[in-house]
């Protein structure tokens, strides 16, 4: 994990530079992950049509000449049904004492409802509230007349709630339309100073966290409704092999996917063991990638039974 710098690092900078922390929150699937990735420009955080995908604050950090913007993606506020889901909850609300923004994500293919009502009106409770901005997020779903429809209603919310919005920014992260413009909003709102990170860091997400999220992420593909939840990854070993030439690293990843029941172990394996395999394509491709190594991955599956109630568990696996 990087540590922050101070501000005598050797760099000239404008008088005018900002820093600072936003996080984006909303539902589940309201594009919050999908919009960090694109505004960092590169993918550090992972991104499904499964709700609770994202099971912890991941930072991304946007360099620009006159600012640094620390992103955080957080999981999505919800009603817990699990130990699991009040710990993701907490993650949430820690993180809204902790930021200069906060960016609600509303996308504009669904209606606003209680639960976005809700989640704004606990913003509205907070005793240090930071600056609010309004994300109608996914508008390549909708047409001019819902983007306007749905405008509006964001609109609304600053009486009914009792807030004000710093600003409303329709954005399409994945048609990559008004991206910049967010951008420029929240570095906007960001105070004076110097940056966080040493240039060129894009996260402060240790490499085995994003290498197991990578790989729960290509589990989440295609399986049954029930079992995204019922799947969590843990990293038991991991380094580069030792006694290889230098240009001809090779990157040993020792995983394995957790699941509740045997059951979600057959699932999770299929025919064969042909879905196990097919995962663990997808993950080496995805984690070679961004690491830029070639990959060794050695994919097993396990069952710890009922591990998202079970506080040792979740202690074990970093919640």
């Amino acid at each position: 994990m990087s540590e922050p710098v101070g501000p005598a690092d050797g760099v000239q900078r404008p008088d005018d530079y900002r820093s600072g922390f936003a996080c984006f929150v909303g539902r589940p699937n309201a594009g919050k992950s999908t919009l960090t990735n694109a505004l960092v420009g590169q993918k550090i955080a992972i991104a499904s049509d499964k709700p609770q995908t994202t099971r912890h604050a991941v930072r991304g950090i946007v360099h620009r000449p006159d600012a640094q913007l620390v992103l955080i993606d957080t999981p999505g506020l919800h009603r817990p049904r699990t130990l699991l889901g009040e710990r993701l909850n907490d993650v949430v609300r820690t993180t809204w004492t902790e930021v200069d923004v906060v960016g609600v994500c509303l996308p504009v293919n669904q209606r606003i409802g209680p639960g976005d009502t809700h989640l704004v009106t606990e913003l509205a409770q907070l005793t240090r509230r930071p600056q609010l901005v309004a994300i109608a997020t996914k508008t390549d779903l909708a047409g001019p007349a819902r983007i306007a429809e749905h405008l509006v209603a964001v609109q609304a919310l600053e009486q009914s709630v009792g807030i004000e919005w710093a600003s409303i920014v329709p954005v399409s992260a994945t048609a990559d339309d008004q991206v910049d413009v967010l951008a420029d909003t929240l570095v906007g709102l960001l105070p004076e100073g110097p940056p966080l990170y040493p240039d060129g860091d894009i996260t402060d997400e240790p490499e085995e966290t994003l290498v197991a999220e990578l790989i729960r992420e290509a589990a989440l593909e295609g399986v049954r409704d029930e079992l995204p939840h019922s799947i969590a990854v843990e990293i038991s070993e991991m380094g580069l092999r030792e006694g290889r030439p230098p240009e001809r690293p090779l990157l040993d990843v020792f995983a394995s996917m957790i699941v509740e029941r045997e059951s979600q172990k057959g699932i999770v394996i299929g025919k064969g063991g042909s879905r196990l395999k097919d995962v663990g394509t997808r993950a080496r491709a995805q984690i070679q990638a961004i690491l830029g190594t070639p990959v060794y991955l050695d994919l097993r599956v396990k069952v710890l039974k009922d591990w998202q109630r079970d506080t040792k568990h979740l202690n074990r696996l970093g919640f």
